[in-house]
């Protein structure tokens, strides 16, 4: 995990009970208890074992978190990663391999023009099918 330069970062060998809050960028590769706000980007590393409520931005998992997860932008899920909980994004990218037990809820504006616009196709298709009927 070297290349995650610039980052502050939470080793393998430590332990934190409580809440943590952060500003930009934070890597997290122990273990955490409890919750974790932000308004910036998290990385949870490969031998992190979080067990929290998570607030923030954006995230990315390698590890394990156990606990629900909010992020106003995006989420990805790692090909070894374990996530047990609910989770609500804009973006959600989940690799080959992840495992993610729990609910997803993923809104973006994209998400709900896409679903508006196919409403007319259905209609169509309908109004295809009303004259299959009469001529029967």
């Amino acid at each position: 995990m070297a290349e995650h330069s610039g980052k502050d970062v939470l080793s393998s060998d430590v332990e934190i009970k409580g809440t943590i809050k952060f500003q930009k960028e934070l890597l997290i590769d122990g273990k955490v208890e409890g919750e974790i706000n932000s308004d910036g980007a998290l990385t949870v590393g490969e031998n992190a074992d979080i067990r929290a409520e998570i607030k923030t931005k954006s995230i990315t998992i390698y590890g394990k978190v156990q606990g629900n997860i909010s992020v106003s932008e995006r989420c990805e899920l790692k090909s070894k990663c374990t996530l047990q909980g609910d989770l609500k994004a804009a973006r959600l990218i989940i690799e080959e391999g992840a495992t993610f037990i729990g609910k997803s809820e993923v809104s973006s504006g994209m998400s709900v023009k896409a679903a508006s616009s196919s409403r007319p196709e259905v209609v169509r298709h309908e109004e295809s099918a009303k004259p299959a009927f009469a001529r029967a």
